[in-house]
C-alpha cells in the first residue's frame, strides 16, 4: 500500500493498521519516550516509510516535549565577513538536520531580549551563540533560560555554559612559531578591523595574546595592529607598519577580507610573495588557495566547530555528559607564500 498524491493524507491510525500495532505505539517510536522492540520498531518504520507518513510537527513536539528546533545566534553587521559566517551557518544547519532538527536564525542585535523571547515562547530545544564577547552580557540571560546554550567562542572566566571554539591562541602561537622556523625574526600582525577588538571579541584577543606570547618566549621584534578591510584602511595598516618595524620580513593576516587588498598593494609595489615577504593567513581553506598566490594558513574549521556546538546541543538535550570548553587544535598549511627572509624585504613606505 502507498499513498497516493491525489488522495487522502496518511494518519497515525493508517500506520497502526499497516504495522499491526496500536496507534499509541507509533506515537511512542515516533517520540521515544517508551522502550519498543527492535522488531516493532523496524515494521512500524516500514509502514511509515510506504504510507509516506510525515507525522505533524506540533503534535510531534507535544508528544516529546521538544520543537526539534534549535536557534543559532549570529552576528550580521557591516564589520563582519558574511561569507564566513556563513559557513558555520552551513554547518550547523546541516548538522542540526542529521538530528531532526531545524535551525531559527537569530541576530546578535536582538540581544538578551531576542533570547529571553525565543526561550520563553518555547520555540527551540536549545540555543547556539556566535560572535562571542570576552565579557559578553548575554551570559547571564542564558544561564537563566531553561533550554541548554553553547557558545562558540569562549569568553573570559568561567562561564558556565558550554563553549566550543578553535583555539585561538594556539593559533596565534602556530603561526608565528611557522614563520620563525623559516628564518623570520621581524613579523607584524595584521589584525581585524578595531571595532571588533574595542567590542572585546573574544577571538580576536585570544589570538593576539598567542602571537604576543610567542613572541617574547622567541625574542622576536614583532607589532600588531588593527586592519580595516578596505583599500585604503590596508594601506594605513601596511604604513603604520612601515613607521614602527621597518625591517618586516614577514606578515601574519587575521583578517580575511584585507587579504586580497593587501596582496594587490603589495603587488603594486613590487613586493613579491614569498620572494619579499612571507604571509600567513588565518582563513577558511577555500579563501586561503582562492588567492592570487596559495596562502600558507591556519584554517578556519567552520565545518568542524559547527558540527561540534550541534553535537554539545544534543548531548545536553539528552542528558548527557558535555565537556564544558572544547577547543580544536589549529591546523596550518604550508603552500606557496612563506620562505626565507629574502634582502630588501622590508615594507617600503613608497606604496602608501
Amino acid at each position: 500500500m502507498t499513498n497516493d498524491p491525489g488522495g487522502a493524507v496518511p494518519t497515525i491510525s493508517d500506520v497502526a493498521r499497516a504495522a499491526g500495532v496500536s496507534p499509541s505505539t507509533v506515537s511512542y517510536v515516533l517520540s521515544g519516550r517508551r522502550p519498543i522492540s527492535a522488531q516493532t520498531r523496524a515494521r512500524v518504520q516500514a509502514a511509515i516509510a510506504e504510507l509516506g507518513f510525515h507525522p505533524h510537527a506540533g503534535a510531534r513536539a507535544l508528544a516529546s516535549s521538544r520543537t526539534n528546533v534549535l536557534a543559532l545566534v549570529v552576528p550580521l553587521r557591516v564589520d563582519v565577513n558574511v561569507p564566513v559566517i556563513m559557513q558555520f551557518v552551513t554547518a550547523v544547519v546541516t548538522a542540526a538536520r542529521a538530528h531532526n532538527h531545524d535551525v531559527l536564525l537569530l541576530t546578535k542585535d536582538e540581544g538578551t531580549a531576542g533570547l529571553e523571547r525565543v526561550a520563553h515562547s518555547t520555540m527551540v530545544d536549545a540555543l547556539i551563540v556566535m560572535d562571542v564577547e570576552r565579557d559578553d552580557l548575554r551570559l547571564p540571560a542564558l544561564r537563566g533560560l531553561r533550554q541548554p546554550s553553547v557558545l562558540i567562542g569562549l569568553p573570559d572566566g568561567a562561564p558556565g555554559i558550554t563553549c566550543v571554539d578553535l583555539d585561538f591562541a594556539g593559533a596565534g602561537a602556530q603561526a608565528l612559531r611557522h614563520l620563525h622556523g623559516h628564518g623570520h625574526r621581524q613579523v607584524a600582525l595584521v589584525g581585524p578591523s578595531p571595532a571588533v577588538y574595542q567590542r572585546g571579541t573574544g577571538y580576536a584577543g585570544r589570538f593576539l595574546s598567542g602571537f604576543t606570547e610567542v613572541s617574547a618566549e622567541l625574542s622576536l621584534r614583532t607589532v600588531a595592529h588593527p586592519c580595516e578591510p578596505s583599500a585604503a584602511g590596508v594601506r594605513d595598516c601596511l604604513a603604520r607598519i612601515d613607521a614602527d618595524l621597518p625591517g618586516a620580513t614577514a606578515l601574519v593576516v587575521h583578517n580575511e577580507e584585507a587579504l586580497l587588498p593587501l596582496l594587490a598593494d603589495l603587488r603594486a609595489d613590487g613586493r613579491r610573495v614569498p620572494q619579499d615577504l612571507s604571509v600567513v593567513a588565518v582563513c577558511p581553506r577555500d579563501v586561503a588557495v582562492g588567492m592570487p598566490v596559495r596562502l600558507t594558513s591556519v584554517d578556519i574549521p567552520a565545518h568542524e566547530v559547527g558540527t561540534m556546538a550541534v553535537e554539545a546541543a544534543m548531548g545536553l538535550l539528552d542528558g548527557r555528559s558535555v565537556a564544558e570548553t572544547t577547543l580544536l587544535p589549529p591546523t596550518l598549511v604550508e603552500r606557496d607564500s612563506c620562505g626565507r627572509p629574502g634582502a630588501g624585504s622590508e615594507i617600503s613606505s613608497s606604496h602608501c
